[in-house]
């Protein structure tokens, strides 16, 4: 019985967490809808007509008596007299106003949270970095370090002194209380199906029986055997006495004295040095000379030229990229990019250049860009 309460209360509790999922799905989809027909409006508002628009009346736009803010129609309404449908009969009806209250019940919804993640993007060609070698491993070791930072606090007087008392305080809780648990819908459910498996074992085997208490083995011993037994009896080692011991003989060994060794006695008082004032002092005056240093020829001059050589690490280096980085490839043929602004391109024209005729008479349209093409113009003579 108690298993079956059990069993009936979790299916409540999972049928009343679907239902909810379902309430708060509908809402979601219903905000969404709303949200969209907004937007939609907006463009329209904004991306609507703007070419060709014209403030009819009785039209599409601002519509005086069609749709929209209507002057005469549904809606707003100003007077009885029907504008939008061209001024025609001015009839009178009364205004009468109408208040619509609407009791809006709240009602939860779900706020979707945007969380920024890092987005990793996988390049499709080998990157390259140097590392140089050797390279600085910097490790930061987190140091306590402690300030002291000196607020002034004021103490108004008198202050209040508030004592805790430990007193026992009483909440009343429910019992039994209801627990909800939380059922995934839909749910697996997992049938163990018995698989008779065969183990392969060697044939014949060995069984290993524990026996809890002792079993003598006989062990085959050849007869007759031998058996040694200690006698611990004085056994006298004869010795020379007295018998020879050597010395080693006492060897010379030299003592430097320093004889007479110098003492020195400390004087408690000044004691003034006669120095003869000036006195010559040797300065040595070095001499140039010429050096003569062989050198061969030719000499080989050697020059360092700086060579990569790359060396394999065993362990994975973490390089930091910039994201997003530049990629730069070489596109095999042009490409035409439109430029949304006028270019002024220079046209060049002819300008005509009069030159005097000498003996040689080349004619009109020489070196100024003068006739039609202009350049090297042709050289007649006359």
């Amino acid at each position: 019985m108690r298993a079956l309460i059990v069993v009936g209360t979790l299916c409540l509790c999972a049928c009343a967490l679907a239902a909810e999922a379902e309430k708060k799905k509908e809402e979601v989809e219903k905000k969404e809808v709303e949200q969209e027909s907004k937007k939609q409006d907006k463009r329209g508002i904004l991306l609507g007509d703007h070419h060709g628009w014209e403030p009819s009346y009785g039209g599409g736009g601002h519509d005086f008596g069609g749709g929209g803010h209507e002057y005469g129609g549904g809606g707003h309404e100003y007077g009885g007299g029907d504008i939008g449908g061209g001024y025609g009969g001015h009839e009178h009806h009364e205004h009468v106003k109408t208040v619509v209250v609407e009791k809006k019940v709240p009602v939860p919804y779900t706020v979707a949270k945007h969380v920024p993640y890092p987005v990793e993007k996988k390049v499709p060609y080998e990157v390259k970095v140097h590392v140089p070698q050797p390279y600085i491993v910097e490790k930061k070791v987190p140091v306590p370090v402690k300030e002291i930072i000196k607020v002034p606090y004021i103490v108004h007087q008198p202050y209040e002194v508030i004592k805790k008392v430990p007193y026992e305080v009483k909440v009343p809780v429910p019992r039994p209380y209801e627990v909800k648990v939380h059922v995934p819908q839909p749910y697996t459910v997992e049938k163990k199906i018995p698989v008779p498996v065969k183990v392969p074992y060697p044939q014949p085997y060995t069984v290993y029986k524990k026996v809890p208490y002792p079993v003598k083995v006989e062990v085959p011993v050849p007869q007759p055997y031998t058996v040694e037994k200690k006698v611990p009896y004085e056994v006298k080692v004869p010795v020379d006495r007295p018998y020879t011991v050597h010395v080693p003989k006492p060897y010379h060994v030299t003592v430097e004295k320093h004889v007479p060794y110098p003492v020195e006695k400390p004087v408690p008082y000044e004691v003034k040095v006669p120095v003869d004032k000036p006195y010559p002092v040797e300065v040595p005056k070095p001499v140039p000379y010429p050096v003569k240093v062989p050198v061969p020829q030719p000499y080989t001059v050697e020059k360092k030229v700086p060579v990569e050589v790359e060396k394999p690490v065993p362990y994975p280096v973490k390089v930091p990229v910039d994201k997003p980085y530049p990629v730069y490839k070489e596109v095999p043929y042009p490409v035409e990019k439109p430029v949304p602004y006028p270019v002024k391109v220079p046209v060049p024209y002819p300008v005509k250049v009069h030159h005097e005729e000498h003996h040689g008479g080349y004619e009109q349209g020489g070196y100024g860009g003068g006739g039609d093409e202009g350049g090297y113009g042709d050289y007649g003579h006359k």
